[in-house]
């Protein structure tokens, strides 16, 4: 399995996911379907399908123009995230297959939208795992509380994506890793894993390089948001606040509509 960064708009990511044994490959969240389709030329391979997080117009925006451009490709979003250009609604435990090797399992995790679905994507070796997180999980932080609660948000972080194995790949909609590292520094400033994280995120902007993928093993040391329950941060911060006030901090300069 190889996964392709594809930069568009501001700060966004879209992902192309490519079955290396038959040339297949899947792309999450296009909104620039012309570019899509240059690297997916430039790697020859066979986009067959759209992996739509949530129905935000920065994610879900290139979707009909895909469907004009690619004749019969799919299309998958939540079924109740009313997806623009969808032509197959997924679930929570929903299973799509890539090429030979690799499944993709459609994990609902809504409070950005009611309907946003994360793709967990392992191939048969089940090496290097990973996880499309859209707009819920970003690198040390989370989404904006759009049609959802903070319950959700924890459920969605902690429970579901917490649960998924420690080294799985995180690739998150947005690069806002720095702002969020900053962020994160200021809830534990003795945290040297968020110290050693925010060094590097910054020279790999300095230099035009992407800070995703992270890990789940690395969100749990550094992201505030998947620390919520540890005696250390509860202490500083009174165990009253835990997620809401926090997300709502974090969080207010970090997003776009």
């Amino acid at each position: 399995m190889k996964v392709l960064h594809i930069p568009y708009l501001d700060d966004n990511y879209s992902y192309m996911i490519i079955d290396e044994t038959t040339k297949e490959a899947a792309v999450v969240d296009p909104v620039e379907p012309h570019k899509v389709l240059r690297v997916a030329q430039e790697n020859e391979v066979d986009l067959k399908f759209v992996l739509t997080t949530h129905h935000h117009w920065d994610h879900a925006g290139g979707n009909d123009k895909i469907k004009q451009l690619v004749p019969g490709i799919k299309i998958y979003g939540g079924s109740v995230d009313n997806v623009r250009g969808c032509t197959d609604k997924v679930e929570n435990g929903d299973r799509v297959s890539l090429g030979v090797d690799i499944s993709i399992l459609s994990l609902h995790t809504p409070a950005h939208t009611k309907g946003h679905i994360s793709y967990y994507v392992t191939d048969k070796e089940g090496e290097d795992p990973a996880v499309f997180t859209g707009d819920t999980l970003f690198i040390a932080g989370c989404g904006k509380f759009f049609e959802g609660t903070a319950e959700q948000m924890y459920q969605s972080l902690c429970v579901t994506l917490g649960s998924l194995p420690k080294p799985t790949l995180v690739y998150c909609g947005h690069e806002y890793t720095v702002k969020n590292l900053q962020f994160a520094l200021t809830v534990e400033p003795d945290n040297a894993k968020i110290a050693q994280k925010l060094a590097w995120a910054e020279r790999q902007r300095r230099v035009g390089l992407p800070t995703i993928p992270s890990t789940i093993q690395e969100e749990f040391e550094s992201n505030p948001f998947m620390r919520v329950d540890l005696p250390e941060v509860q202490i500083k911060w009174g165990a009253s606040l835990l997620l809401k006030p926090c997300v709502k901090s974090a969080t207010k300069d970090n997003w776009k509509g």
